[in-house]
């Protein structure tokens, strides 16, 4: 008795082995999907150095002078290089 339910075990394990290579083997032989979306521009805070995403970013200046902050902190900090 405990001889069949160990070769239905490992036929069990066997097949789905192979089902897992097969699957594998297809999912291979298919083209790639679209094009990975485009990488999201970052912008360095000139206090930490740290990057941020614009959109996402607390600013400072304006037009090209514009600069993205981490943090409330960072762009107080910044202010207070530039007053004289």
């Amino acid at each position: 008795m405990t001889g069949w339910v160990i070769r239905l075990l490992l036929l069990y394990f066997v097949l789905r082995a192979l089902l897992r290579l097969w699957r594998g083997i297809v999912e291979g032989m298919n083209p790639a999907p679209d094009a990975p979306p485009a990488a999201v521009p970052l912008a360095r805070d000139p206090v930490c150095g740290t990057f941020v995403v614009p959109a996402r970013a607390l600013t400072g200046g304006t037009g090209a002078d514009m600069k993205y902050f981490c943090s409330e902190d960072c762009r107080r900090t910044y202010e207070m290089k530039l007053a004289p």
